[in-house]
């Protein structure tokens, strides 16, 4: 696969991560929220558990419809095939800064 067949693969998944954070947010998001939302919806891919984006507290918390911790609920998103992951602890953290502080850098 070439590198422009790989762009042009990731532009057509990244938009159907972009619709999933528009279909269900219902409030006003900076960009830098919209943006680490589908980041959020894109690592965490499409699925039909609870913790799927559509039905996680994230989006609830988001939406106004839960009073829960942001900070916590986001980093709930730790595990890989079951373990808790430093890698991802780590993406979280990343993600809460650019969500809170508009920050893109590592």
């Amino acid at each position: 696969m070439s590198i422009s067949q790989a762009e042009l693969l990731f532009r057509k998944v990244l938009v159907l991560h972009e619709n999933a954070v528009k279909k269900y947010v219902k409030v006003n998001l900076t960009q830098s929220q919209f943006d680490v939302l589908t980041i959020l919806r894109y690592n965490n891919g499409i699925g039909n558990n609870s913790r799927e984006f559509g039905g996680s507290t994230v989006l609830k918390i988001t939406n106004g419809e839960s009073s829960e911790n942001l900070d916590l609920a986001w980093k709930a998103w730790n595990k890989s095939q079951g373990s808790i992951s430093t890698g991802l602890i780590k993406r979280r953290e990343t993600e809460l800064r650019i969500y809170y502080k508009d920050n893109y850098t590592r």
